[in-house]
């Protein structure tokens, strides 16, 4: 059932905010479950102006950092700014100092011509802009955006602590902003990094948990395995990647960086990110596995037809095959070419004008065969009795992939997708909990069940939630034992504009809420850290 959105409301997701000086009360209707004790917390965008000079694309508001803390029934929100070099610098100069994703920084005007001349030499300043997610290293809270910087944050009060440029430690241009973590600490990551003979390759690395020695894990970070590249001058742009206990898999999309466009200095042609990203046409999809004990490559060409990928949902091994849980978009046209904020900030009939010209969403399975016969050229080398996905093994010893699709509606993504992560991550699993976008307008909350495809759904009108997080009861005995966390905004509708919704997670039902005075603005990832 399609709900539409012709007040806006959804507008106000995109307005700029200020940071709180203290924690305030939020006002809870419902009952908090009492096991519930801990802090969730957020990043996103919350500044999409300096002066008068206007951020353009969604990843480029100054990164807010937010925290819902919860303690015996009662909640607290706070949130402040993260003291990047980008914000630092636009708040000391009263202007964009620092290139965004999507907005191009202009020269200091009070400079020369010869000294903007020498400041060309010096390259591109990376943004520090750290609006994407927020995750541990060791005892350590770092929020992070894709670059080579993240930002060390204190997840009790917000301060930033420190910026640290993970190029210091490991060799990558920059990192995602979806970590795996396993249950020990480990990290693992992935990022681009120039490979052999300059050739443009992806580096899987590692960073180890605390150990005794309490050493910041950092420095003793290391380069696990390297992916190599289909095209040695143009890395895909890489969001995520899928880890089971021995398998790594790095799926390679058709959007690339133009690499020679990132290096030559922009400041002479006023460029930014965005600039620099062009699509393939004719490669369709790569994927790519490696042994993660061993740190080997398996020699394995799995090929699909094209589609962008950011979010994978869940990766396990059965039987000698790996599953593989997307959410893709079809297509090689680049999805944040429709994510600038004029388009997210127009009136409804515009929005849906935009969204029907855009790559098209499917959460889909993959299953990939990991021991290759070449007397089965021609078959379908899926043999598991529970999946239509098919891998068909080609004459010129590539396997052509084809999904078994698990979420499909029209211009309805099933996105940020979260699972019962510390005991499910890489394992078969049931569940998944989605951020429904209605035309990239999030309306609605999932939960799918991937064997059966049965969903549930949270939406209430002109209410606008954030990424699902999945807590589980301590107890737990079932994988959707637990609750659901999502901040919604609900802009129409009494004094209240926002609040932290908290649902039962098996059937999507309301457990409470807890309403706050001001608004709140978009928010992309986060966690729960248990008190």
């Amino acid at each position: 059932s399609r709900v539409e959105h012709p007040a806006g409301g959804y507008k106000k997701l995109f307005e700029t905010v200020e940071e709180l000086s203290s924690p305030v009360t939020a006002h809870v209707t419902g009952w908090i479950p009492t096991w519930l004790r801990g802090s969730l917390l957020r990043c996103g965008p919350g500044l999409f102006e300096v002066g008068a000079e206007p951020f353009y694309h969604l990843f480029d508001g100054q990164a807010l950092l937010h925290k819902f803390d919860f303690k015996e029934g009662h909640v607290t929100y706070h949130r402040r700014f993260v003291r990047t070099d980008a914000y630092v610098r636009a708040m000391t100069e009263k202007r964009i100092v620092i290139t965004e994703f999507g907005t191009y920084a202009y020269p200091d005007p009070c400079k020369n011509i010869f000294s903007r001349f020498f400041s060309y030499f010096k390259g591109v300043e990376v943004t520090d802009n750290a609006l994407v997610n927020v995750y541990p290293v060791g005892e350590d809270y770092y929020a992070c955006t894709e670059t080579n910087f993240i930002t060390k944050i204190n997840p009790d009060t917000l301060e930033t602590i420190k910026q640290v440029d993970l190029c210091k430690y490991v060799s990558v241009n920059g990192a995602t902003a979806h970590p795996h973590i396993e249950n020990d600490g480990t990290v693992y990551n992935i990022g681009n990094c120039f490979g052999k003979n300059f050739a443009l390759a992806y580096n899987i690395i590692r960073i180890p948990p605390l150990q005794a020695d309490k050493e910041d894990p950092m420095n003793k970070s290391e380069v696990v395995v390297q992916f190599p590249c289909s095209d040695r001058f143009k890395p895909s742009y890489v969001h995520s990647f899928g880890l089971t206990s021995n398998y790594i898999v790095f799926v390679e999309t058709p959007v690339k960086i133009n690499l020679l466009k990132f290096l030559s200095s922009w400041s002479l042609w006023g460029a930014n990110y965005m600039d620099c990203f062009e699509s393939n046409e004719t490669m369709g999809v790569w994927l790519h596995v490696a042994e993660k004990k061993k740190g080997r490559l398996l020699n394995i060409k799995y090929r699909t037809s094209a589609f962008n990928l950011f979010h994978h949902i869940n990766t396990y091994e059965d039987n000698g095959f790996l599953i593989v849980d997307l959410c893709t978009w079809k297509g090689f046209e680049f999805v944040y070419n429709y994510l600038y904020l004029a388009n997210l900030r127009a009136n409804w009939d515009e929005v849906k004008r935009q969204a029907e010209k855009a790559p098209q969403p499917e959460a889909r399975r993959y299953v990939l065969p990991l021991n290759i016969d070449k007397a089965d050229t021609g078959k379908n080398l899926v043999t598991l009795p529970y999946t239509t996905a098919t891998a068909t093994l080609r004459s010129d010893e590539t396997i052509w992939l084809e999904p078994e699709v698990i979420f499909s509606g029209p211009r309805h993504a099933f996105e940020f997708p979260q699972i019962n992560y510390k005991k499910y991550c890489g394992k078969p699993y049931t569940y998944t909990y989605g951020l429904g976008l209605n035309h990239f307008v999030p309306d609605r909350l999932c939960k799918l069940n991937v064997k059966t495809k049965e969903t549930w759904v949270w939406q209430e009108p002109d209410s606008y939630p954030s990424e699902p997080i999945f807590v589980s009861h301590p107890d737990a005995l079932e994988e959707d034992d637990g609750v659901v966390l999502s901040i919604v905004i609900s802009p129409g509708t009494g004094p209240k504009p926002a609040y932290l919704l908290i649902l039962n997670a098996k059937d999507m039902s309301e457990v409470a809420r807890a309403e706050v005075e001001v608004n709140i603005p978009v928010t992309f990832h986060g966690l729960f850290k248990r008190a």
